[in-house]
């Protein structure tokens, strides 16, 4: 087993982990020491006992929010789902478009000839 040497808030350690985990130790043991260094930062000299225990359970307390807010994050990833779920499974709406009539359109554009029509009249008279 490979031996490592961490440091939690200036105290170094000597601690043996499987052959490939180091890195993970390495990782962790980082964590631990940010917290041990806050709370000496914060109280001062703390025998070593009693660092770790502090510096322990800061990080459980730091867990056990992420957990929480990872299993609401799970809720609504499943709520969701759900939605999505009961979205496909709805019947497609039918969107209907109406067709306008030949003859209206004809109308219509009848209509608007004749108005142009009296607006070129209209102008013509204007400018005399």
């Amino acid at each position: 087993m490979p031996e490592q040497t961490i440091t939690i808030g200036h105290k170094d350690f000597s601690v043996a982990c499987q052959p490939g985990e180091e890195q993970f130790l390495l990782a962790a043991a980082a964590m631990l020491d940010a917290e041990a260094r806050t709370l000496l930062n914060q109280i001062g000299r703390v025998p070593s006992e009693r660092m770790l225990l502090m510096s322990g359970l800061m990080l459980a307390d730091k867990t056990a929010a992420v957990e929480d807010k990872l299993k609401d994050a799970e809720a609504q990833i499943e709520s969701m789902r759900e939605e999505i779920s009961r979205l496909h499974a709805r019947p497609a709406q039918k969107v209907e478009v109406p067709i306008v009539p030949q003859d209206l359109t004809d109308g219509l554009s009848e209509l608007a000839a004749r108005a142009e029509s009296v607006a070129e009249d209209l102008e013509g008279r204007a400018s005399t």
